[in-house]
């Protein structure tokens, strides 16, 4: 078989498997489980062996037209260089890892059939994007994946939480969609082509007449689909479904395919400098303050939701500083180390019994419960953090070792200011993300909450894929900066010395200055009276802090520790604790922006309707109905009374003639 035939295959088996298990799960069961793991484990095998056919070399092209439109042509093309290559293998090993996880996760679930076939069909359109090479085929796996997520972070359907967020999430994403799609129309407008490769070489010949005005509406879609400030909100949010949704939502679909749509067609792009000064500073705020929100989260997996904002504004930096092969080198090392981590908390919550016990603050004694989450979390969070020899450090140190070029002049690609605010925010962030990966490790792990019932081990689905897992999380970085340079367009991915320093001695300044807070805020842990925390069961825990330093209750006796009393994220971050934990009150500055005006408009329309038009509706039904109503009292029925009438009527026309006569 040729490689572009293969290729074809890669997203076209899970397709096929999410349409049979949407078929057969409700009438055969018992077939759903194959249907979901094994479609997904061909399309792992040959997009390994179609990255090993393309071998970093030149990029395989093939296309044929899909339908006549008349004018802009839409084509069935494939475009696989080495990015795409490497991104596909990601993409179907994590789908795979969470077909087989959500096996075991999922077992007792009467709805895994439908949720398994939405799975598959979320790697369909991921891979889709992948490997396509036209803009118009790219966008319906772009909207296959949106679709996919609104079913999947509602798949506990039954909960307010899970119905609001599957909404949020679709409906954010779709705001960004709209400039999107606009701006792919006006890039077709430009090149009369959706053909990627024919859009840049239109590109390298100045063939585009609004390059600003089509990245930034491209922009906001990268935005909404990437979640990236602002359109991030709806990411923490969809924690609501379940875990190894969260895994593949956040490691290889639909967040990475922003990241990739903008390395696909990055010289657009650059061709303008406010897009990338644009794109630099939405990196830069992303990641910063998405850091500093994870820092404030009690919950495990919007602590890791705001982490993956924070991973993808690297990405996106390295991005704005115009070098495609630094952001995709992390987008590949990430999606290994992010699974893990959702994985491994899918592991947690699920030794707890329940899908809601995710609070740190409530967990005790996990180290020697969940073993396998424990170490391999622990690589995870290494990586995460960037310590070497993770993989994480090396592909962040790619990213930051890109932005020093620019800064030193050693690339005229990306303007000077770019390069200062992705390597500055980059470097803050780092600390930032060492401080809550130290965090959240000392909170689950040693932690000193309520202690959840004990479900007895973990399937062995589940525990088998943390540690798959964990070889690409502990050595892809060390391996692939040697290995595969020619996959990242001959670019030398080694570590440089200022960065490796000023990155790896930030990230061990956040890490250590965290341990010695919990440290002292263990030593020194608030003491609060029963009844503060009875009142307050599932409340915030400063709240309780504040009460129980205001009524001066005495330290000692039958007291109970308050619902965080560990927790060094609230002495690091001080009063802007509270306003980080929520965010930053993004979602409230959004509701008295658009949702409060939106609702005040079609409270309006309705009352306009009602009362106005409907109103006049009524009005003009009112006579013809009163007509009516006479004209039916006078149809008695009664013959004697319609003789009388018509010989009245008679008499009244007879003396009418004749006083018309006498007066002629």
């Amino acid at each position: 078989m040729t490689t572009t035939t293969l290729a074809v295959l890669v997203p076209l088996l899970p397709f096929l498997g999410a349409l049979a298990g949407l078929l057969l799960g409700r009438t055969a069961p018992g077939f759903a489980r194959p249907l979901a793991v094994l479609p997904t484990l061909a399309s792992l095998a040959l997009a390994v062996t179609v990255a090993a056919r393309q071998g970093g070399g030149a990029p395989a092209d093939a296309a044929t037209e899909l339908t006549p439109t008349g004018s802009v042509p839409i084509e069935l093309a494939l475009h696989i260089d080495g990015f795409a290559a490497l991104t596909a293998v990601v993409v179907a090993t994590v789908a795979t890892c969470v077909q087989i996880y959500s096996t075991g996760y999922l077992r007792d679930d009467p709805r895994y059939p439908s949720y398994a076939a939405l799975v598959s069909l979320f790697t369909s359109a991921m891979l889709l994007v992948v490997y396509t090479g036209d803009l118009m085929v790219l966008l319906v796996g772009w909207e296959v994946m949106g679709i996919c997520s609104y079913f999947l972070v509602g798949h506990y359907w039954e909960t307010p939480e899970a119905r609001a967020a599957s909404l949020k999430a679709f409906l954010v994403t779709k705001l960004g969609d709209v400039p999107f799609l606009i701006g792919l129309f006006a890039l077709a407008a430009d090149t009369g082509s959706f053909r990627i490769t024919r859009i840049l070489g239109a590109v390298a010949h100045g063939g585009i007449d609004h390059p600003t005005l089509i990245a930034l509406l491209l922009l906001a879609g990268v935005a909404g689909k990437s979640a990236q400030f602002p359109l991030h909100t709806w990411l923490p949010d969809a924690m609501a479904g379940p875990t190894p949704v969260s895994a593949l939502i956040h490691a290889a679909t639909m967040v990475a395919a922003g990241v990739y749509f903008v390395a696909r067609l990055l010289p657009l792009f650059e061709a303008s400098q406010a897009a990338m000064t644009v794109l630099a500073v939405m990196a830069a705020v992303t990641m910063t303050g998405s850091a500093v929100a994870a820092l404030a989260q009690d919950d495990i997996k919007r602590v890791l939701a705001y982490s993956t904002i924070g991973q993808l504004g690297y990405m996106t930096g390295a991005l704005a500083v115009a070098d495609r092969g630094a952001a995709v080198f992390h987008l590949l090392s990430h999606g290994a180390f992010k699974a893990l981590l959702f994985l491994a908390a899918g592991v947690i919550i699920h030794a707890a019994g329940t899908n809601s016990l995710a609070a740190m603050s409530r967990m005790s004694h996990l180290r020697d419960r969940v073993p396998d989450a424990y170490w391999t979390m622990t690589v995870a969070l290494l990586a995460l953090a960037a310590i070497p020899p993770f993989s994480g450090f090396f592909t962040k140190e790619a990213v930051l070792g890109v932005a020093e070029h620019v800064v030193t002049g050693h690339t005229e690609h990306a303007p000077a200011a770019a390069g200062w605010i992705v390597l500055l925010a980059g470097l803050l962030t780092a600390l930032l993300t060492a401080a809550y990966a130290t965090r959240l490790w000392l909170l689950a792990f040693r932690g000193s909450g309520t202690e959840a019932p004990d479900h007895g081990r973990q399937p062995l689905t589940m525990t088998t894929v943390l540690w798959v897992l964990a070889v690409p999380s502990l050595a892809f970085g060390g391996f692939a900066f040697r290995v595969l340079p020619d996959w990242f367009d001959g670019q030398d991915l080694t570590p440089t010395l200022t960065t490796s320093v000023l990155g790896t001695g930030v990230a061990l300044v956040g890490g250590i200055v965290t341990y010695a807070t919990w440290r002292h805020t263990t030593a020194h842990a608030l003491r609060v009276p029963l009844g503060a925390v009875a009142a307050h069961p599932e409340g915030d825990a400063g709240q309780v802090e504040a009460e129980a330093i205001a009524s001066h209750e005495p330290a000692y006796g039958d007291v109970a520790y308050a619902a965080d009393p560990s927790d060094p994220g609230r002495l690091l971050l001080g009063r802007l604790h509270r306003h980080a934990a929520v965010g930053f009150h993004l979602d409230a500055v959004y509701s008295a922006l658009f949702v409060r005006p939106v609702r005040a408009g079609a409270s309006l329309v309705r009352f306009l309707d009602r009362e106005v038009v409907d109103t006049y509706v009524r009005g003009a039904g009112t006579l013809p109905r009163w007509l009516g109503a006479a004209v039916r009292r006078a149809q008695t029925g009664n013959l004697q009374t319609y003789v009388s009438a018509l010989l009245a009527g008679t008499v009244v026309l007879a003396v009418a003639a004749v006083l018309v006569a006498t007066g002629a």
